[in-house]
């Protein structure tokens, strides 16, 4: 890999691993495709103990993010209270009272999804569409993420990478998860990752900024995926992947002068969906107790009539 060419890298990369037409030019799901009834046959098969756990940090003002292209954290505002109920103030009847509330925010300002409107090539957006009429001030009219609200639910797959090759549990910030990374951290889990599946990566990154701060959390340096894990990701057929970081891939990005370079290719090119700042701490210690680290997973965005990303709280079922 040529440190110095990231566009290079990125438009091989994008050649290889193309999945533009594959279920045919009106496509809008990518590789959720892959995710079928059967898959979600599988996933629901895994349930043994009934043991539930939510894979999303908390939605409030004590957040992650730092502003970085007017992201901040949620602003929650109490329309209706219980101070209001009991001053008599809500005009209600017979001693009726109740509390109500609002909230503002970016929609990939905490646990999310991001769309497949998120990310363009080139002025291209997935299945090789013109990104400006694909998106534009009134959202994404072709691949909002209101398409993907019935589908995400089946097998999910931990690969708790940060226990398997990192020390004390945790990735250092900057380390690329290759392949090789992937597969030997599968083994040792002894699952098999595949079609249709889920894939959930653990790098450690926010137990770190947990015991620590959150620092530069949102935007700064951290462990994520190398950028030559695109054919993988591509090969596999996996139907979406998540970590616990803020951008998925590595951070430095692995080239010279490069911004998120993966994301170019695995977004628009081969149609993955991609979640980040996703919680695995719990559902890990569970695993590395039992052993068991393939389960059901739910976690269906919000359909927000054309938005390119959306708030989750998927939730994990052994």
């Amino acid at each position: 890999m040529n440190r110095t060419d990231p566009e290079g890298a990125i438009a091989k990369a994008a050649e290889e691993c193309s999945n533009w037409g594959r279920w045919g030019e009106d496509d809008r799901l990518g590789t959720v495709n892959f995710l079928d009834d059967a898959k979600r046959r599988e996933g629901a098969a895994l349930v043994r103990r009934g043991v539930s756990f939510s894979l999303s940090q908390r939605f409030d003002i004590n957040g992650p993010q730092k502003g970085w292209r007017r992201r901040t954290n949620p602003v929650h505002t109490m329309l209706d209270t219980g101070t209001d109920a009991a001053l008599g103030n809500q005009g209600l009847p017979h001693g009726i009272g109740g509390a109500d509330d609002v909230i503002a925010m970016p929609l990939q300002c905490s646990t999310q999804w991001d769309g497949l409107g998120h990310i363009f090539d080139h002025g291209k957006a997935w299945n090789g569409r013109p990104a400006e009429q694909v998106v534009t001030s009134d959202g994404d009219q072709v691949t909002g993420i209101e398409h993907m609200a019935p589908h995400i639910a089946g097998r999910a797959v931990l690969l708790d990478v940060g226990r398997t090759v990192g020390e004390d549990g945790e990735l250092p910030d900057g380390f690329a998860i290759t392949e090789e990374h992937l597969t030997a951290t599968a083994e040792a889990h002894g699952v098999t990752v595949g079609r249709g599946d889920i894939v959930l990566v653990r790098t450690g990154q926010l137990a770190r900024v947990r015991r620590d701060g959150w620092g530069d959390y949102a935007g700064g340096a951290a462990p994520g995926l190398s950028f030559t894990t695109a054919s993988w990701l591509h090969d596999s057929e996996i139907a979406a992947i998540a970590t616990d970081t803020w951008g998925f891939e590595v951070r430095p990005n692995e080239f010279d002068h490069a911004f998120q370079p993966l994301h170019q290719v695995v977004i628009p090119h081969i149609g993955l969906l991609i979640g980040e700042m996703w919680d695995f701490e719990a559902l890990a210690e569970d695993c590395a107790a039992d052993g068991v680290y393939a389960f059901w997973l739910t976690a269906a965005p919000l359909p927000i009539t054309g938005a390119v990303g959306s708030p989750v709280n998927p939730v994990a079922v052994k």
